[in-house]
């Protein structure tokens, strides 16, 4: 069935009956019209076309379920028919795999795009032989679990099932070739195979690989990491979940396509149907499945991007730069960590370096370089250097000790043990106080650099309360989540960590000392 002629189909009281008999009518002439000799060099110039456009055999043949159609007046097995966004995605993996390259569909909620996948995979199973399409998910039972009709092994067997035997293996039989996480495909040596969890990206190499809500997996990038060698056409499919993890990043970073599944493309929904979602689903919910809002589809992102935004449009030449210059060295410890030193002078972060994680004399050299020339060049006051304490970090930070004192002999060096409990009644640890400080003077009119890097940074991590008091996640936990670690973030928190006069030995900094920091808004700076 070509696309031209459902175009009369009303997408929001569909009658399939016409399609039903159409369909049938093709079969019958298939199955009855000339000699055997013709109705065999028919079907393989269907086939053959079908091999090359696999929108039009899933359109064509392909069915689909959805168990809240009676409650609407439809039958729960429908004909899919595949509207014109539909279309152009199958034609997109089509090309992606063709291309031997990766793919990030970002989408909003039913859209039908776990059943374009499974229609994509059996297309590939039943006409390239040899072929591989693998399923992940991060819950096994979304993959497969008999009789759920949520898992895409469910969807898969039922859409094979419901092909015309002209369009499947002659020696299919379900019982014996549709086992647990697996579709095999007896004539031609084609499989679909699942995946779940941590087991993602260990079960061989495959054609095309299909990563189902990617952006909720835990240990993402390890999974990734596994996946890298598996197959040469990785789908990343998801709805948003905050800012800064790997699907995020694909998503934003430019370097691999993209297909924008959104809401409006689908002609079965309305203004009606949004002002119901909107009435119904929490402020969450709508950002992350339907308004494919990244900033507000987490309840837990402790800055909000829309800060990160305003502060990233302004220049240093929008607000008065004015006081004297705090640094901040957060110093690589662990393997793709980098050293990242950050320059700020008032409202303004004027400056941030990476590098690669090195010896302590090459870090502290590298640092001192850095802050030599940038002081030379501005003819500033050095405040403050704040050096990330924990590791090798604390060697760096003696080493520099010597290198910057005040008039009256003090070092302009300090230490910073981020893990320091406080008892100011607000925040569990001085971690947690660094970044509220930092929070609330992005939120204050203050000037960051446009980089995408930083956004991430600051945007990815997400806060809890224990014992009432604020904590930050923990920069393993993040990684688990698939995020980076927040090495310019936490370059720039230092900045906000303590006075000059404070003492590397002090073991917990009472709620006195806690008050006493100097916040820039306060002193004009």
């Amino acid at each position: 069935m070509t696309e031209g002629e459902v175009t009369s189909l009303d997408w929001t009281a569909p009658d399939y009956a016409p399609i039903w008999a159409l369909r049938v009518k093709r079969l019958e002439s298939l199955r009855t019209e000339g000699t055997p000799e013709k109705r065999a060099e028919l079907l393989a110039r269907i086939n053959a076309h079908y091999r090359e456009n696999p929108e039009d055999f899933i359109s064509d043949w392909g069915c689909t379920f959805d168990p809240r159609n009676p409650e609407r007046g439809l039958p729960a097995m429908m004909p899919f028919v595949l509207f014109r966004k539909q279309r152009q995605f199958i034609r997109w993996l089509f090309d992606r795999w063709k291309a031997r390259e990766d793919g990030v569909v970002e989408k909003s909620r039913d859209m039908g795009c776990s059943w374009l996948c499974v229609g994509f995979a059996v297309w590939m199973w039943h006409y390239y032989p040899g072929t591989v399409s693998g399923f992940g998910s991060r819950i096994e039972d979304l993959v497969d679990r008999i009789g759920d009709p949520q898992s895409l092994f469910w969807k898969l067997r039922l859409f094979v099932r419901m092909l015309p035997t002209e369009f499947k293996p002659r020696n299919y039989n379900e019982d014996v070739h549709a086992p647990f996480m697996r579709l095999i495909n007896p004539d031609n040596g084609s499989s679909v195979i699942g995946e779940a969890g941590k087991n993602i990206g260990r079960g061989g190499r495959t054609s095309i690989y299909f990563k189902d809500e990617s952006a909720f997996y835990e240990q993402a990038q390890s999974i990734d990491n596994s996946l890298s060698m598996t197959s040469n056409c990785k789908i990343d499919v998801s709805t948003p979940n905050g800012e800064g993890n790997p699907f995020w990043i694909k998503r934003h970073g430019g370097k691999i396509p993209v297909f924008v599944f959104d809401w409006r493309d689908d002609p079965r929904k309305g203004p009606a149907w949004y002002a119901k979602q909107k009435a119904t689903l929490t402020s969450v919910a709508l950002a992350q499945e339907v308004d494919r809002d990244y900033s507000a589809s987490v309840s837990n992102s402790y800055i909000p991007s829309d800060a990160v935004t305003s502060a990233q449009g302004r220049g240093p030449g929008d607000i008065v730069v004015m006081g004297p210059l705090r640094v901040g060295l957060d110093v690589a410890r662990f393997g793709d960590d980098k050293t990242c030193i950050s320059f700020r002078r008032g409202r303004a972060l004027i400056r941030q370096e990476t590098w690669g994680k090195t010896d302590l004399v090459s870090t502290a050299g590298r640092a001192k370089q850095l802050i030599d020339t940038f002081i030379s060049m501005r003819g500033i006051d050095l405040e403050q250097i704040a050096v990330d304490s924990i590791g090798i970090g604390a060697g760096v930070a003696d080493m520099m000790r010597g290198w910057y004192k005040g008039t009256d002999g003090t070092s302009k060096v300090v230490d910073v043990n981020s893990s320091l409990q406080l008892d100011d009644g607000f925040n569990f640890n001085l971690r947690s106080f660094m970044w509220s400080q930092m929070k609330e003077w992005i939120s204050n009119q203050a000037s960051l650099p446009n980089d995408v890097d930083l956004r991430t940074d600051l945007t990815g991590l997400r806060y809890f309360y224990k014992g009432g008091l604020l904590l930050i996640e923990a920069k393993a936990d993040a990684k688990k989540r698939g995020l980076k670690s927040p090495d310019r973030a936490d370059s720039l928190a230092l900045t906000f960590a303590k006075p000059g006069s404070a003492k590397p030995q002090d073991k917990k900094i009472p709620r006195q000392a806690v008050a006493d920091y100097p916040q820039d808004h306060e002193m004009g700076m």
